[in-house]
């Protein structure tokens, strides 16, 4: 019986067939062992030499040989997964040779030349189940708290959060943009069901290298009507927590595949801290944000210090290895060292610069991500700041009624320096006082007709926000760099594969 690698407890003492590829192999003697994965986890099989025929075409096999393996299914503690197969039968569908993905280690640059092959790595694996549970949570939320889902478009007339970071498409002779977010369409349909969300791709132009940014991303963005700047807040505490809480639950093993420290994760419960603009500017320039972040700094280049005489050993350890795979390993984790070493080296390098400029941060200008890393590391939650200068937000942000000068909007900064993963504001619900934002910003008015005429028939208090749905993904997973949180990232410079 054709049998998923999951759900080999329910054939312990059964035979079962396989059917997937080989992630690894070894020899022991007269046993050989083959570690077969199906995309759902990874099994031990193990053929021995009493069988010839059987055991010569399984010491033959070249890694990612794709493979259907039948056998005796058996519980064993040393295994991956708690189970392994005595295989009876074997049958090989397409041998391979020369995989280039192989044991020794790869630089970066030659991993993403071959993303297309590199998804099949254990750790790429962990990540992607995981992603996949953050959308799955995300949509199961808004789907029990009764809002609807609404494809909006991709391709759009103008600009939503500014006109310099906007991808510009040839549409039948006019001129049209690939979309920001889905946003202003939604504000449409929240008047029609009340509570709304899209999910789908966005694309941002910016040309910008940071560990952060992608061009074409994924958000998933709802919209309340006859919702105001504090009810945002407590949906999206909410909308958070059942997040984290959900991945918690599903991919414990896959969060520890990656080394995530799951205490952090676990504190990740509603209430989250609430903090103003201008608020957020004090701790910029308080003495005791400096002064922790300056103890983390000499820890740092103490832990530098410690990785340097690591990688020398390790360095040592290789040249007398002996055994090929103990080669292989060892380079491995040079290789990691090495990376490791030069993104610690990086922000020890530059978190001087980022504290100077944090201590000279100006009232008015908005957050980037130097002063939202510097921010959300002095918390252990998500933190929200609202309430940004008007001038530096867009144009469809409501002011603030006790204040002009602000916008009643939401940003929330993911804790241990990851910054921002969500956005939101609640709505200007005003035609005129829009209609006047716009003309302030030298906004052409003619694209946005429609959206003006949501504030002429029936307009209500309303708002919204979104999540990047890959800088989730690299907060929760505990990674340093973006570029592994989506299959196929888009870059700058970087469109293959």
């Amino acid at each position: 019986m054709t049998a998923q690698i999951k759900d080999l407890n329910h054939f312990d003492g059964k035979e079962a067939t396989l059917q997937g590829w080989l992630y690894g192999k070894r020899s022991g003697g007269k046993v050989v062992f083959l570690l077969v994965r199906d995309g759902t986890g990874v099994c031990q099989c193990v053929v021995e030499a009493r069988q010839p025929e059987l055991f010569q075409a399984a010491s033959d096999l070249g890694q990612e040989s794709s493979l259907t393996v039948t056998g005796t299914i058996r519980a064993d503690a040393r295994s991956p997964g708690g189970f392994e197969m005595a295989v009876s039968r074997l049958q090989v569908h397409q041998p391979v040779r020369d995989y280039p993905i192989t044991r020794k280690a790869h630089g970066i640059d030659f991993l993403m030349e071959h993303r297309h092959l590199w998804l099949r790595s254990g750790r790429q694996t962990a990540i992607l189940r995981i992603r996949h549970a953050i959308i799955k949570a995300a949509r199961q939320f808004f789907d029990d708290h009764g809002f609807t889902l609404i494809d909006t478009p991709i391709l759009a007339p103008g600009a939503a959060e500014g006109a310099g970071t906007l991808f510009p498409v040839d549409y039948f002779g006019e001129q049209a943009y690939l979309a920001q977010t889905g946003q202003l369409y939604l504000e449409s349909a929240c008047m029609a069901f009340g509570k709304v969300y899209c999910f789908g791709p966005t694309f941002r132009a910016e040309k910008s290298k940071t560990r952060r940014h992608l061009t074409e991303f994924w958000m998933i963005e709802p919209e309340i009507a006859y919702a105001e700047i504090g009810d945002l807040m407590n949906w999206v505490e909410q909308f958070i927590s059942h997040i984290v809480q959900s991945v918690l639950k599903a991919h414990r093993e896959e969060l520890g595949t990656l080394g995530r420290d799951v205490a952090a994760l676990e504190k990740i419960t509603v209430p989250f801290p609430r903090i103003t603009y201008s608020e957020a500017i004090d701790l910029l320039k308080s003495p005791e944000t400096h002064r922790k972040m300056n103890e983390e700094l000499e820890k740092d280049r103490e832990l530098l210090k410690k990785m340097i005489a690591d990688l020398a050993a390790l360095e040592a350890e290789k040249e007398h290895a002996r055994q090929a795979w103990a080669q292989d390993k060892i380079a491995r984790q040079i290789q990691e060292l090495r990376e490791a070493i030069r993104d610690l080296e990086t922000s020890i390098t530059n978190r001087p610069e980022h504290l100077k400029h944090a201590l000279e941060f100006v009232w008015g200008e908005d957050l980037g991500g130097d002063e939202e890393t510097i921010i959300s590391r002095q918390f252990e939650k998500p933190v929200i700041v609202t309430e940004y200068p008007r001038k530096a937000k867009a144009f469809y942000m409501k002011p603030s009624p006790d204040n002009p000068e602000v916008v009643l909007n939401m940003d929330v900064l993911a804790p241990e320096g990851y910054g921002e993963i969500v956005g939101g504001s609640q709505r200007e619900d005003d035609f005129q006082a829009l209609e006047k934002r716009m003309t302030d910003e030298n906004m052409d008015p003619a694209p946005y007709r429609w959206y003006l005429d949501l504030r002429k028939y029936g307009s209500v208090p309303h708002g919204g926000f979104g999540l990047g749905i890959e800088r989730t993904v690299a907060w929760i997973c505990g990674l340093k760099h973006i570029r592994e949180t989506i299959p196929f990232p888009r870059l700058m410079g970087r469109m293959y594969p």
